[in-house]
């Protein structure tokens, strides 16, 4: 596929325990702008999430934001943005960030982020979607993930070229190549997309 044209991003609404996590963040949302890929995410003026934003923003790129009508006070929803889209539900927020995405990449992040990419994730295994899925693995965060979803490989729960599909890594610039040079994975589509409708 061609390099995204708008990506979304999930990470935490917190900013982490080290420096780096913050410094990646910045450095991810630069690249995007730098490229000229729109950012989508949780909508969010905090955390990794206020960052990335702040940091597409800064270098003159496009942020839409998504987030569910209670959480504008709660997740203090970005001001700034290009675009901020406020639903009802949790449900209608993922639903919309797919929607408006043609790749995935969580950065580190809590349970919301692990929920939000493996939603993901599994629609990639029913053949739901064919964008790239990746996890930013800054300071080893992912690194026990990683070897979980080898380990699900081994006993037989997650098929080899699904596990494959997936990339984790260090390096902003690989994950970017990575994308541009993804094929689609290999799942076979096993239910028909109005299953994924809020």
């Amino acid at each position: 596929m061609p390099q995204p044209t708008s990506l979304c991003v999930y990470c935490g609404s917190s900013s982490g325990m080290h420096p780096e996590y913050a410094e990646q963040a910045r450095a991810f949302g630069i690249e995007m702008a730098r490229r000229g890929i729109a950012l989508v995410y949780g909508g969010g003026n905090v955390g990794l999430m206020g960052i990335v934003a702040d940091a597409v923003l800064a270098g003159g790129g496009k942020v839409v934001g998504v987030i569910p009508r209670q959480l504008v006070e709660r997740e203090v929803a970005h001001k700034g943005l290009s675009e901020l889209v406020v639903v009802d539900t949790m449900h209608q927020r993922k639903t919309r960030m797919y929607e408006l995405s043609d790749a995935f990449v969580a950065l580190p992040g809590g349970f919301g982020t692990m929920d939000e990419m493996f939603e993901m994730l599994t629609w990639a295994q029913l053949g739901l979607h064919r964008h790239p899925c990746a996890f930013l693995d800054v300071r080893g965060y992912y690194r026990d993930l990683r070897t979980m979803m080898d380990h699900m490989v081994a006993e037989g729960f997650v098929q080899s070229g699904q596990r494959g599909s997936l990339w984790f890594g260090e390096s902003i610039a690989a994950l970017f190549d990575w994308m541009a040079h993804y094929d689609g994975g290999n799942a076979t589509r096993v239910i028909g997309p109005s299953s994924i409708k809020a």
